[in-house]
């Protein structure tokens, strides 16, 4: 060890030298001695010294009138630093030795050790202790043990305990606008502004793609989904806003009746029979009578639809109070910035994540259950879709309840999904899982399915089912191009 032995005249010290905290926990009285030890990491600041303004330091044992601090530290630190021990001197014992000063009156006898490493151990005699480089910011553990000698016996030292950053990952384009079509529908007379994401057919999703100009996902799974709202689509008939080209589509429900309301939609095609009043229909009980009168051919092919309402009457999906898109927004508040009913456009915030191969996908999110997850991401409460929590219509998406800080729905690293579009296992609906770090600590990014998989296995991780209010926790999350 480098023993550093240094004379210490006691005189003033600068007030803004002592950024301090009290350490009684730390120190044990004998006389006029105090015996201390502390372990702790310390992070570097620019250097408050004249002359020293671009240098970093971290001054561990801070300047206290009448003090001499004698002992020996070890240190690690994250780039090589060198050893400083301050001391007090008189004006008149400045010249012709190094010194160190915040206001140019309270000057300071300067003790500079650099031996290159990055780890080491030393002992000391001085006013003051600390580490230092010429630029390079550091991050250090410490740890400290020695006497405090003098008057007062009150000793104030510099506490090094420092808040240190969570780990954390920025992913560019973490978040996105998603502008996506919208359509006209009707429900008892009122209007419906509804947007296509996902379809259990391919034929119909390949066809309606086209149509609106705007990709709709294959989703096989959506076929077994029950609960379901229902759709219906004319396909002759008076010439309107509808997706074949005729009237609007008409919905059983609106999140209105939130008991029976759901995303997902049974699409019935109805087509007039030769001969009949061809009217624009407005109420499902209306187009029921019709059916029941024989006057339309019906066609329900068990086609499932995911078909988000927008607005219906009397009321609409939560609007952002701020529609800027940023990496690092806020996930609730909200996932749409604007409903432009003259474009008929919807714009929502497209969230990144990862497939379960680590490829990048986005999603939106449209409507939630329970109610207090759902009311916290600003999207609409569907109780209807508890039920496919043992259904093969949702899929498992994991999200990280801790580790490295980001932009997932819990702050934490984004999620890591089982299927994505093109595989056969897609559906917008997701069954939520937990995955927590054992020790937060060691946390890493994990980008795949097989990723999960593996640190499980090692038990460095865990999966748990997410069960909010203490019950079932389904998310409606169509994975969307929002590039297109």
């Amino acid at each position: 060890m480098n023993r550093i032995l240094l004379a210490i005249i006691v005189s003033g010290v600068a007030a803004g030298l002592i950024f301090a905290a009290s350490m009684p926990e730390q120190t044990a009285q004998a006389g006029s001695n105090k015996k201390f030890h502390f372990t702790e990491t310390v992070v570097s600041s620019l250097s408050p010294g004249v002359g020293h303004e671009t240098h970093q330091l971290s001054m561990i044992l801070s300047p206290n009138k009448g003090t001499i601090y004698d002992g020996s530290m070890t240190y690690t630190a994250s780039t090589p630093v060198q050893l400083v021990v301050l001391h007090e001197i008189d004006e008149s014992d400045a010249r012709g030795q190094p010194t160190w000063t915040v206001d140019g009156e309270t000057v300071y006898g300067w003790t500079f050790i650099d031996e290159g490493k990055s780890s080491g151990s030393f002992e000391y005699t001085g006013a003051a202790v600390g580490l230092h480089t010429r630029g390079d910011e550091f991050t250090a553990t410490i740890s400290v043990d020695g006497w405090i000698r003098g008057q007062p016996t009150d000793i104030i030292l510099q506490n090094p305990s420092v808040d240190i950053p969570e780990p954390s990952i920025e992913l560019g384009d973490a978040s996105v606008p998603a502008t996506i079509p919208l359509h006209a529908g009707m429900h008892d007379g009122g209007d419906i502004l509804y947007i296509i994401t996902d379809a259990s057919d391919a034929e119909w999703a390949e066809d309606v793609s086209e149509r609106q100009e705007w990709r709709v996902e294959l989703a096989p799974p959506l076929a077994s989904a029950d609960n379901l709202n229902t759709m219906y689509v004319f396909t002759n008939g008076e010439k309107g806003d509808g997706i074949y080209g005729y009237q609007s589509e008409v919905f059983a429900y609106t999140p209105e009746q939130s008991d029976k309301y759901n995303a997902l939609s049974k699409l019935v095609e109805i087509t007039w029979k030769p001969g009949q009043n061809q009217q624009v229909q407005e109420y499902a009980s209306d187009i029921l009578d019709l059916i029941d009168a024989g006057r339309v051919l019906v066609r329900d092919e068990g086609i499932v639809v995911n078909a988000p309402q927008i607005v219906w009457p009397d009321g609409q999906m939560m609007v952002r109070s701020d529609p800027t898109i940023t990496n690092d927004m806020e996930y609730g508040g909200g996932q749409i910035t604007e409903i432009n009913e003259e474009e008929m456009t919807v714009t929502f915030v497209a969230h990144r994540g990862w497939g379960p191969d680590g490829r990048t996908i986005y999603y939106i999110v449209t409507d939630a259950t329970p109610s207090d997850p759902a009311g916290a991401m600003g999207v609409l409460h569907t109780p209807t879709t508890a039920s496919l929590i043992t259904n093969a219509a949702a899929v498992d998406l994991f999200q990280f309840s801790n580790g490295l800080m980001s932009s997932g729905p819990l702050g934490f690293q984004p999620g890591i999904a089982s299927a994505a579009p093109g595989d056969e296992e897609y559906s917008p609906m997701w069954r939520i899982y937990l995955v927590s770090w054992n020790d937060p600590s060691a946390a890493t990014l994990l980008e795949t399915r097989a990723d999960i998989d593996r640190y499980v296995s090692n038990e460095m991780v865990t999966t748990s089912l997410a069960r909010p209010m203490n019950t079932d926790h389904i998310v409606n999350c169509p994975f969307i191009d929002p590039f297109q």
